[in-house]
């Protein structure tokens, strides 16, 4: 931008509902983030493990058997902070390191069927709690919302 070309700015960000900038999208979704994350906390408080633990258990479950630089991938947290993730999931006896054959210096993290009983114990402390996050929506909207979320973060092109 110059003295030349100056640029109107038509909308700055608010971080209010009826924001229309081009932040608008992205300040509703972190916002809805934050309420999700506040009520998946709920859920998984009396089962004794927080979100970040939940996020690796569902890897694990869904994948199988997974490195831990895999799961820093897969859940986009960090070594570090993987590594204490998986510390705390072992001392709870929800998950185990297992050597990988073929390579001594890696360790595979396998839950175990403790780790699962309470992986689906928190999809059922869970049910009400989601329902309460959708209350407000009319019939079919909950749906639409999932299937656009869906959508959009896993765009048909591959896009991201």
């Amino acid at each position: 931008m110059n003295a030349d070309n100056p640029r109107r700015v038509t909308s700055r960000a608010t971080d209010r509902p009826g924001d229309a900038s081009p932040f608008a999208l992205g300040l509703l979704l972190r916002q809805a983030h934050w309420r999700v994350t506040a009520v998946m906390t709920e859920a998984l408080r009396p089962l004794g493990i927080e979100v970040r633990h939940f996020a690796v258990m569902l890897v694990l479950v869904n994948r199988g058997p997974t490195v831990q630089r895999d799961l820093v991938a897969a859940t986009g947290s960090d070594k570090a902070g993987i590594m204490r993730v998986v510390d705390d999931l072992e001392h709870k006896g929800l998950a185990v390191r297992k050597a990988v054959p073929g390579d001594r210096r890696v360790r595979a993290v396998e839950i175990t069927p403790q780790g699962v009983e309470l992986f689906d114990a928190a999809h059922v402390a869970a049910e009400p709690l989601a329902e309460r996050l959708v209350a407000d929506l009319g019939p079919g909207e909950p749906e639409q919302l999932r299937d656009l979320l869906t959508r959009f973060a896993y765009p048909a092109g591959g896009e991201g």
